[in-house]
């Protein structure tokens, strides 16, 4: 089929899709979201029971679910809700056996029965204890409990804290003045790298995804802010898979997130929460007051977290509700500290008066996070779900200490606005080995910026002395729509060669991107003290149209087959496809002069060093056919190896593939659209005949953009070119892995080799810039007339991670009404390297960089426990501890001058301390809880809290000074990369 017969006719394709999917399996659901129970009841003797009654009970709402026993006695309860049930199986002339299990999000849970001959049918009960650990998966998988969730100590509240948990991922450090919340998993690396991050993770709510096709961050909302995904009180667990999903996930090639919301039960229950924090309860931070010396002073800072939520049954046994809202309202300060004694010899700034900008100012950040869900149990075979999210974000920001300076003046400040909604409707049917379930959601999610002081022109004074004064520069709007359809369907009474649970579905996404980006608008004069600050060095400013708006359609199908050929032995075999309709601007054409100006130089020495196929990037608007290739092959197994399960062995190898973010893909666009200009001036006597530097005119201070470009004509530096292939390839990952799961009594032990490889990653390179020193200082720069820097695209980077994972865990449990406890520990061993690309942009070109360790982090490690102590006055001790090796970084710079040494790409670790292991961690945080529940009273408790986060102080360092070793100051640290020790108190009230 031709790409425009496809654009045509795409909806004939996704009928097809779902015609072929309904043949192979009537219709049922995705399990994003679900667990499953799946087991064999056989006789005393070991023969199987086929027509045998298997019902599971919720614990929670009483709601049943009933299957027959096939052939072999197999049966498979499918598309459970996580929770605790009673599972009880009968047959005729049998004495049935009821066994009471936890089921987790994700898991599929072996349960067999065996069944004594009786004439009187005498119920036994029997609990059987949950291991916390799936233990016949193939996925790498980690699953958090509601336990985890309620009681480990996190300071933000964000679950993507608690995703650490987990072998293989990362979060960023929990910093009171973080300004972006992500976690990294794989291939993404230990750090945020801007090019290749956390742009390739997902997380599904509820089945819901929230990937982020328009910014960074992989999920809406995460780009730039220091809020939260999600309410943490209306999450009931969730599971990170970082190995070999199975094809019903979509858009990911790193980690993804799973999550399960709560939902409310037979009785009405509730909880609300407070917490308080304030600059009292927080340490100073060592690296800026040793720079502010006696002058330090603690910003001000306040933080409350609050929360409420309950649920309980509007229709006993049918109809359901449950609803919460989760508040954070931080009031911190930022000090702006213009150095006030300006350098002698700069008569040309005492008119500025720079002391006026000097004080302390607010930043307030408010966010809201509600959530709602209606559960309504229709028939006994059939349910529907209602259930809507809202997150709201406001932060005023980016002025004061930015960039390791202070002298970013109040009125530089940012308003940041991120809201973000989410409604779905999910309908469930389930009868025999069948299941179906449809999913209907709408999302909105919009990331706004403005200016908080609009008004006054920007202007930046470098470098002796330094700062920044006028408005913010920028207003960008971000706004992400997608209407989504997804039927999944599965099917377990499928048993030829043995017993197969074959699922298959189709999704439609219907996307729709609205960008304003209006960067530069304000025009910013750069001073330097090279002329004593009496000319402008350069005025930088952008103009043109800043709307970029587009739609996409996003199909996606696929097929799996969980094939168990013995009762110890099972297969993951999956396919899985996604197509968009736009994931590139496929109708582009090259502007008429871009396409001529490049031809007609194409033959000088401008593109010998970096040949640019203009076959390749010029574009007709016919030339870039539809990306039809995503096939993404998913093969996983587990062997159990002994009879009684306490040993499995387990392995899979996978392709996925995800996206390049719209912000990136549309910079082809937004180069021509909304140009940026810079204006050099003539500033010294050697510059009077030079024609390409302006004349100054103090008049340009006051003067829109059009006017300055009027005025100044043809001088202005020329738009830049940005060229995308025609043939651009999204993000494309190899997962294998292979790795052993062992049961020692309570405790659950797990140890597995993973490795990803990653092509694709997207980098622009400069095509006329030349380096005839190889990598080194001296470069020419070629000119194209009517523009200036020309800049191709390329998917040449690659990323390849190795890694040893081991996991050890003591699921939380009580053994008796008052002492519980549980444990776990997530070590990490990795390498990871990258090639092809330094960021975004790979100045001069993805050649000078090499294979090399990249955000490269060897040993990692999380631990984290849950202990009660009855004889401590009944406080409950839990905690968390993070080591890590710390990143490797590189040694100089790739583009280095002649005269100095070669960089030393990974050359550099920062300083080793000790934990347990002498000189072995370049980062430490010890977090510490304790709890104190006082006896209920009259159905309602109350515990408080005490958090202690970084409770040993340690001073993790940062922005260690790499780039000459001849530096006096070589290895030296200017800044910190977690908070020092907090104090967090709070309470909780049960009703």
């Amino acid at each position: 089929m031709r790409p425009d017969s496809f654009r045509r006719n795409w909806w004939r394709v996704a009928l097809l899709i779902g015609g072929v999917t309904a043949l192979v399996a009537r219709a049922a659901p995705a399990q994003t979201s679900t667990g499953s129970i799946r087991g064999y009841v056989t006789d005393s003797s070991g023969a199987p029971l086929e027509g045998a009654r298997v019902v599971a009970v919720s614990a929670l709402t009483s709601v049943p679910r009933e299957v027959t026993t096939q052939a072999r006695g197999y049966y498979a309860l499918l598309g459970l809700v996580p929770g605790e049930y009673d599972v009880t199986a009968r047959h005729i002339g049998m004495a049935p056996q009821k066994l009471h299990v936890r089921v987790l999000i994700g898991e599929v849970y072996p349960l067999d029965f065996k069944l004594a001959a009786s004439a009187i049918e005498v119920e036994a009960v029997t609990v059987v204890a949950a291991t916390g650990v799936e233990m016949r998966t193939s996925e790498a998988a980690t699953n958090v409990t509601q336990q985890q969730i309620n009681n480990l100590p996190t300071s933000t509240r964000n679950i993507f804290d608690l995703a650490a948990l987990a072998p293989g991922v990362v979060t960023q450090n929990d910093q009171i003045n973080s300004t972006q919340k992500r976690f990294l998993a794989g291939t993404s690396g230990a750090g945020s790298t801007p090019a290749y991050g956390p742009d390739q993770v997902n997380v599904f709510v509820d089945g819901t995804s929230y990937k982020s096709d328009v910014l960074r961050g992989g999920v809406v909302g995460q780009d730039r802010s220091r809020g939260n995904l999600f309410p943490r009180n209306s999450v009931q667990e969730f599971r990170v898979i970082t190995q070999n999903y199975k094809a019903e996930y979509q858009k990911a090639s790193s980690g993804i997130i799973v999550a399960t919301t709560k939902s409310g039960g037979n009785t009405w229950q509730g909880n609300a929460f407070f917490t308080f924090q304030n600059k009292d309860f927080v340490a100073a931070d060592s690296v800026i007051k040793s720079l502010q010396g006696a002058s330090y002073a603690k910003p001000d800072y306040t933080r409350y977290l609050v929360g409420l939520s309950g649920g309980g049954p509007i229709i006993r046994d049918r109809l359901r509700v449950f609803a919460s809202y989760e508040g954070n309202y931080q009031d911190r300060s930022s000090a702006v500290v213009i150095n006030t004694a300006v350098p002698a010899g700069y008569p040309a700034l005492a008119p500025y008066n720079f002391t006026q900008y000097n004080g302390t100012f607010g930043s307030p950040f408010r966010e809201s996070l509600f959530f709602g869900k209606l559960t309504y149990d229709a028939t006994p075979n059939s349910s529907l779900e209602l259930s809507l999210d809202d997150r709201h974000n406001s932060d005023i920001r980016d002025f004061g200490a930015l960039f390791g300076q202070t002298d970013h003046a109040f009125s530089i400040a940012n308003l940041l606005n991120v809201d973000t909604y989410t409604g779905r409707a999910k309908y469930s049917y389930f009868k025999g080995p069948w299941l179906n379930e449809t999913l209907v959601s709408f999302q909105r999610s919009r990331d706004q910026s403005n200016p908080d002081n609009p008004g006054s022109i920007t202007q930046f004074f470098c470098c002796n002395f330094t700062a920044w004064i006028g408005s913010n520069a920028t207003i960008q709007d971000f706004v992400q729509k997608r209407a989504s359809v997804r039927n999944d369907l599965t099917y377990s009474g499928f048993n030829k060669g043995g017993q197969h649970v074959v699922k298959t579905g189709v999704s439609v996404d219907f996307l729709t991107y609205d960008v304003l980006k209006r960067n530069s608008e304000n025009p910013i004069f750069v001073w330097t003290d090279a002329d004593s600050f009496k000319v402008p060095e350069h005025l930088e400013l952008q103009l043109g149209n800043p709307l970029y708006n587009t739609t996409n359609t996003q199909i996606g199908a696929y097929l799996q087959d969980d094939w168990s050929p013995t009762p110890r032995l099972t297969f993951n075999l999956g396919i899985r496809w996604d197509y968009e309709s736009n994931m590139l601007n496929y109708g582009y054409r090259t502007p008429q002069d871009v396409h001529d100006s490049i031809a007609k130089y194409y033959a000088d020495s401008i593109f010998k060093t970096v040949p640019l196929d203009t076959t390749r990037y010029f574009t007709n608007g016919t030339q870039r056919p539809r990306f039809l290739g995503a096939f993404q092959p998913r093969l996983g197994f587990s062997y159990q190896i002994d009879r009684t399960g306490n040993t499995t062995v387990y392995g899979g190898w996978g392709i996925f593939y995800d996206r390049t973010v719209y912000d990136l893909t549309s910079q082809e666009q937004e180069a021509l659209q909304h140009p940026s200009y810079r204006i050099n001036f003539k500033r010294f006597p050697a510059d009077s005949n030079n024609p390409n530097l302006v004349t100054w005119d103090p008049a340009y201070l006051s003067e829109t953009p059009a006017q300055i470009l009027a005025a100044v004509g043809t001088q202005a530096n020329a738009r830049q070119v940005k060229l995308l292939p025609n043939d651009l390839r999204p993000p494309k990952s190899y997962h294998f892995s292979l790795g052993m799961r062992r049961l020692l009594g309570s405790w659950a032990v797990q140890a597995a080799y993973t490795g990803e490889r990653t092509n694709n990653v997207f980098t622009f390179n400069w095509a006329n810039i030349d380096f005839p020193c190889g990598n080194g200082g001296c470069f020419t720069q070629h000119t194209i007339p009517g523009f200036s820097d020309i800049l191709f695209a390329t998917t040449d980077g690659k990323v390849w991670y190795d890694a040893l994972a081991v996991r050890v865990d003591r699921p939380y449990r009580r053994s008796s009404e008052r002492f519980g406890w549980g444990a776990g520990l997530a070590y990490t061993y990795a390498k990871r390297q990258t090639q092809g690309f330094n960021d975004d942009f790979s100045r001069p070109n993805g050649s000078f960089y090499p294979k090399q360790p990249r955000n490269d982090e060897r040993s990692h490690v999380v631990a984290n426990w849950i202990i009660d102590m009855p004889y401590a006055f009944g406080i409950q001790f839990s905690g968390l501890i993070t080591l890590g090796s710390g990143l490797k970084y590189d040694i100089g710079d790739v583009l280095r001058s002649p005269s100095n040494p070669p960089p030393q790409l990974g050359g550099f670790t920062p300083p080793q301390s000790s934990f347990l292991i002498p000189n072995a961690w370049a980062f430490r945080d010890v977090d510490l809880r304790l709890r104190k529940d006082f006896p209920p009273f009259s159905g309602t408790t109350l515990g408080v809290t005490v958090d202690v986060f970084n409770v040993f102080n340690y001073q993790n360092l940062g922005c260690f000074n790499t780039f000459n070793p001849t530096d006096p100051n070589f290895g030296k640290s200017s800044c910190l990369i977690a908070d020092p020790r907090r104090l967090q108190i709070g309470a909780e009230y049960g009703f």
